[in-house]
Formats: structure tokens, sequence, C-alpha cells
């Protein structure tokens, strides 16, 4: 072995011994933080609450501002510390009335949900033909007959991913073609007539036209009439209008470190939803398994050595504004923010983590994932992160994001199914154990997790 060798295996030696120390030495609190978990009832009965009261909490509504106080409160009863509503100013876009009415080839209402940011349709609608088009490429192709037609993007879901571009930005293609309104197949992979909300856009230079998302069902059924020659009308009205920005607030509070206070691991969600169903998945659930991870450590007298801050952001739906301002206000502390942990993809049966970061704190990472070993989340995958998360991972702040057996998670994504009843106890209380046990750790490590 040459000498170069020899000083290179010499120096990653320390880190595989003391990290392979950490499995061992944080097994006995690991286990008692899982049974404590698993035994669990107040953490879901908590989420269920939250839902069941404040129902969907978009930006801008009464709703979110009702529930970030009552989340503030609970926080203050369960003795966290330094519990604050951070001020953030927000977008707002109101839905308002909307249908979409069906005249030939017979009479129907649909089930549809504009997109947010849309804007509305003149005060008597908007009436015309459809023309279904697969792509963006099949539009550029049939741009004639797609002029002053309502297009209807029937895109089958392949990931979101990929999808979500035509939401995005189908509005502008089919304005650019001369359509005088957009539809879109619903992003996700499964509907029983259950439409899916989420942003869109717009540029300056092109005509601004009303889009809207219909059903699945709906959106095969229009296919296979054009592919029979048949003619499609329908009136879609929408009273969808923008109004001027308000405040709205990231909820944030922290179980002091012992020794390195000002060290700090996040861990949270997104408090703020689309405004249908409840937000269950996305995100109430996230945002209550961090909160509960926490309560939980400090109810077991578990006291960490650096500081464990919740933090639920607002505005992630449409806008991110509360990702960015936590940011802005925390820019010369990120040096001291060992790892963030988010929570956005909902409270399946928790498999692991994503994680982004250093080769040297990946190894310690994949030894904490053993004491997840009991309960099926001991994995460690790349990518890790989530929207929230991504303005201080631009600074160079580790990230994780929690993964979970998540098949279902786009069938209710959005609409107005994702309720509390979609989400099992058992699988919610695993996330939190997840959690809890990866946040404990690398908050009470003698070694700061490395960049």
């Amino acid at each position: 072995m040459n000498k170069k060798r020899l000083l290179i295996t010499f120096l990653a030696l320390p880190v595989f011994i003391i990290s392979g120390d950490i499995s061992e030495q944080y097994k006995p609190n690991a286990e008692r933080i899982i049974q404590a978990s698993l035994n669990n009832d107040a953490g879901f009965e908590r989420l269920a609450e939250l839902c069941d009261t404040f129902g969907p909490r978009f930006t801008g509504t009464q709703n979110l501002e009702d529930a970030i106080d009552w989340i503030l409160k609970q926080m203050e009863n369960d003795g966290l510390a330094n519990v604050r509503g951070e001020r953030v100013k927000v977008p707002r876009w109101v839905r308002g009335e909307e249908s979409l009415e069906l005249i030939q080839p017979h009479k129907k209402n649909m089930h549809i949900l504009g997109l947010g940011g849309s804007i509305g349709t003149p005060k008597k609608g908007i009436r015309g033909d459809v023309f279904v088009v697969n792509n963006y490429d099949d539009l550029e192709k049939k741009a004639e007959k797609a002029k002053g037609k309502i297009v209807l993007f029937n895109v089958p879901f392949t990931n979101y991913g990929e999808t979500v571009g035509y939401r995005y930005g189908g509005a502008v293609a089919a304005a650019k073609a001369g359509a005088i309104a957009g539809l879109i197949r619903s992003v996700g992979p499964f509907s029983m007539n259950t439409p899916h909300t989420g942003g869109t856009a717009y540029e300056d230079s092109v005509k601004k036209i009303p889009f809207a998302a219909i059903t699945l069902e709906d959106a095969a059924m229009f296919q296979r009439i054009q592919d029979r020659g048949g003619k499609i009308t329908v009136k879609l009205k929408m009273d969808a209008r923008s109004l001027p920005e308000s405040w709205s607030r990231n909820i944030v509070a922290e179980l002091p470190g012992s020794e390195y206070p000002e060290e700090v691991i996040v861990i949270g969600g997104h408090i703020d939803s689309w405004d249908v169903g409840q937000g269950a998945m996305d995100d109430a659930g996230g945002c209550v398994a961090a909160w509960e991870a926490v309560r939980l450590i400090k109810e077991l007298g578990l006291q960490p050595k650096r500081t464990i801050r919740v933090v639920m952001w607002t505005n992630e739906e449409n806008g991110l504004r509360g990702g960015n301002a936590y940011r802005d206000n925390y820019k010369n502390e990120l040096e001291n923010h060992i790892l963030a942990i988010e929570s956005d993809g909902g409270v399946f049966n928790p498999e692991g983590f994503g994680f982004s970061g250093s080769d040297e704190a990946r190894a310690i990472v994949q030894d904490i994932a053993g004491l997840l070993e009991p309960i099926g989340s001991n994995f460690i995958g790349d990518d890790g992160g989530g929207a929230d998360i991504g303005p201080i991972m631009k600074e160079g702040v580790p990230g994780m994001g929690l993964k979970v057996e998540g098949s279902k998670y786009f069938w209710y994504h959005h609409t107005n199914a994702d309720t509390i009843d979609k989400l099992d106890k058992n699988e919610f209380n695993r996330c939190v154990a997840t959690m809890a046990i990866m946040a404990y750790v690398v908050a009470d490590m003698d070694e700061r997790l490395p960049r």
C-alpha cells in the first residue's frame, strides 16, 4: 500500500469507528422512543382534531391563521420553548364559484377544480368546443385545430415530476395556440370523480386564459368522443381571482440543547394546504408527526446536546414564501444548522430517508438508521430534502426527506379526498418514531454532523 493510500485509509478510520459506535450507544433510547411512539394515541388524535376543526388551510384564509393560533397555544401547553409565529407576506388567490357544464353530446354537470393562480372567466362564462391533445408536441402539430377552442391536455400520469409540467405550463401553451380556455386531466394515477388542483403559471407576454382540472374519467370520455369524430361542447364558469397580499406565519418551537443550544436540527412540514379536503396528508400529517416526535423526546426526559427546532412552514403550496422567509430570517445562523428534516410525502408506512450531504455525514446517518430496523424504516437513499428546506439546503445545510410507502399518495393529493380517514394511526406513529430517532441522535451525538 502506498503512503497516499495509507493516509486516506487512516483519515477515514475515525469517522467509521465513531459512527459505528452510535447505534450501540443509542440503542436503549431508540427502543424507548419506538415503544412510546407505537403506544401513543395523542399525536394522531391531535392530527384529527386539527383537520376536523379547521378544514383546509389555504394561504390567505382565516382557516389557516386560526389553525396556526391553535397550534401555537398547544405547543406552549406542551412545554416547548421559544414558541412563536414568524410573519411571512403571502399571496392570496380565491377560487370562488366554478362550474363546467357539458352541453354536447349530452347534458352533464362535471366535476372540476380551477388551478391555483388561474384567472376567472367572464361573468357569463365561456362556451366553446373542446379539442383534446395528448402532449405539447401534439398541440404544436395541431395548433390550427386548437385555435378558438377549449384545449384539454389528456396526459396520462407517469410520475408527478414529469406530468405536473402540463398543469404548470399548460395555460401558456394553450394560449399560444389560440385557445380561449384550457383544461387538464388531473395529475394523478387514480380517480373516483375526484379532480386534483394545484398551481399553474402565466407569462406576461402571453394572453392569460382560464385553466381548470377535470377528472380522469371525464378526460378519457372526451378522448373517446373525439376519436369517434364526435363534437364536445362545454360551458366553463370560474370566479377565480387574485387579491392583495396578506400576512401569515411560520410556526417555530424548540427543545433547547443542553450543551450546544446554538446548533440546530430542523424538523417539520408545511402547515398550509390547498383549499379542498382537509390537507391531512399534504401536509398536516407531516407537521404533526414532526411536532409529536419532539414532544415525545421531551416527555421521555431525553435532553439532546443540540436544539431540535420544529418548523411548520406557511405557503408551500402556491408560493414557497415560508421556506424562503425562513432562509432569510436565519441566514446568519445557517452555519449552525446541522441538519434539516422534512416530511411532505404523506405519513404512510415509513421506509427511511433520502439524504443530501457529505459522504462522511452519510456514513453516520446510515449507522443511525440501523436503530430504525425494528420498524423497517432504516433505508437511506439519495436526493434528500423537500420544497421548504430547499432554500437552506442551497446554502449548504444537509437535508433529509422522510420516505414512505406512497403508492396511494397521488390518489388523494390536492383533492377533496385528502382527509384524515385515509391515514392509519400505526403508520403515523412509525413516522413519528422514525423522525424522532434520527433528529434526537443527530442532536445528541458527541460529534457534529460533518458537511
